[in-house]
């Protein structure tokens, strides 16, 4: 025992000397064969928007605390350092295990627009790997590229190679994931959620990756997505906005219809701030900058399978409508009111696009060129990305207002043009990434629909 622990101590010392330790063994007792391994490299590091499109805030997780969180950046090489002032917060899993892991959050603040920084995180006791980021403008002037997609888990991530791939060759400025991570980053004590983290990590090192949260988060009121992402504002990531390019981004949750045993407060909260903030989007000098305002939570508005749990025999939905009974705090009449252009939701693991909708009715721009100058927002689901439990198929007796529907694995692209113009499509996984929808959104005039 006493050679054991001698070379532990030894092989400690040498790590520490070395400055690129990733665990120190240490002996638990003298007495005891027991050793106790400790983590302090860091994993699943991943981007996002801060308060503005040139403040960046980076994640990663350690097992064990480091007591300091740092990021070491630049464009001609890692002279910068950031440091979080406060360390790592300890985050505590529900499960039966109680286990804990220390997140670390960090941001780069007042970055060079349209450059390209490398950037390393972590502590005196263990680094990262180098990893890169391009900075956008922010200015609307430019077109931004973004990937969205929902639902993709740990098991059966269909879309993962192929996004991985394209975030590598630079094709994208963002990624939108919306809700539902891994199924469930809960599960065995959070390390299904520390698996999928670590699979996104090729990804969601090297562009934002802007999310929100779905019915497969709700365990434990949300904490593992409480803990594990940092999204623009103070509402622990539930409710947020940013601008990128030509557009206003809008991030909501669909959850606190559904599950208010953890309270109505935070629905009220978040309908007061979206009125807000889309009061805020409306004003004719932000409208005039950013003419586009496009929304996205998890569970949609109108479903297109008539089997769908969340609606009830006439195809109705909460986020819709408001709360059942009193029928307050639908989303419906607030986006219309506000001219909201898109709105983008997962859930149904397949991909629909909607005719512009409102109210159950279709209206269209011209029946030649429904999506030139239409009159009610459009709706896409894109929730098609992959996981465990598969595919869901469509109805025989589809709604008027589907347009377009494939039940192949795949994820969305938008590319954001101009003040007049968006380009979307939808890429097939089944089909070797073919194109199986592709549409323009053209709007000379952006605002309210009426109300």
């Amino acid at each position: 025992m006493e050679s054991l622990q001698h070379l532990l101590l030894l092989t400690s010392l040498i790590l520490v000397a070395g400055g690129g330790i990733g665990f120190i063994p240490q002996v638990v007792g003298a007495d005891q064969e027991e050793v106790s391994i400790v983590h302090y490299q860091p994993e699943q590091v991943h981007l996002a928007f801060g308060e503005s499109v040139l403040d960046m805030v980076v994640t990663w997780n350690t097992r064990d605390n480091t007591n300091e969180s740092i990021c070491e950046f630049g464009i001609e090489g890692l002279q910068r350092l950031a440091k979080a002032p406060q360390g790592p917060t300890a985050f505590v899993d529900g499960g039966p295990k109680k286990a804990t892991q220390y997140i670390h959050r960090v941001t780069l603040t007042n970055l060079e627009p349209n450059s390209t920084y490398r950037y390393h995180c972590g502590s005196q006791l263990g680094w990262s790997a180098t990893y890169w980021l391009r900075t956008q403008f922010s200015h609307s002037d430019w077109s931004p590229s973004l990937a969205i997609y929902g639902d993709m888990g740990v098991v059966n991530a269909a879309s993962l190679p192929a996004l991985q791939r394209e975030t590598q060759r630079g094709m994208y400025d963002a990624v939108i994931h919306v809700g539902d991570f891994a199924y469930d980053m809960c599960n065995e004590n959070g390390e299904v959620g520390d698996e999928f983290m670590r699979q996104v990590e090729t990804v969601a090192a090297y562009v934002p990756y802007m999310v929100c949260v779905g019915n497969h988060e709700e365990k434990y009121n949300f904490s593992n997505y409480r803990a594990r992402f940092n999204m623009p504002g103070e509402t622990d990531s539930l409710w947020y906005s940013f601008d990128l390019g030509p557009v206003h981004f809008v991030s909501f949750s669909t959850e606190v219809y559904y599950f208010l045993n953890y309270g109505v407060k935070l629905l009220t909260k978040q309908f007061d701030w979206l009125e807000r903030d889309l009061a805020e989007a409306n004003l004719p000098e932000n409208r005039a900058k950013r003419p586009w305002i496009i929304t996205y939570g998890h569970r949609p508005m109108y479903c297109s399978d008539e089997k769908e749990y969340d609606c009830d025999g006439k195809l109705e939905t909460y986020i819709r409508q408001g709360l059942p009974l009193i029928k307050w705090f639908g989303l419906e009449d607030l986006f219309y009111k506000h001219g909201v252009d898109v709105e983008i939701f997962a859930h149904e693991h397949f991909y629909t696009r909607l005719w512009p909708i409102y109210d159950f009715k279709v209206y269209n721009g011209s029946v030649q060129q429904p999506y030139t100058n239409p009159k009610a927002p459009i709706h896409i689901i894109t929730g098609s990305a992959g996981c465990k439990e598969e595919r869901e198929p469509f109805s025989n007796d589809l709604p008027a207002w589907n347009a377009f529907h494939s039940n192949d694995y795949g994820y969305t692209r938008l590319k954001a043009h101009n003040g007049t113009h968006l380009h979307f499509e939808q890429v097939s996984d089944d089909k070797d990434g073919d194109i199986v929808d592709s549409f323009w959104v053209i709007k000379d005039k952006h605002g309210s629909y009426g109300l």
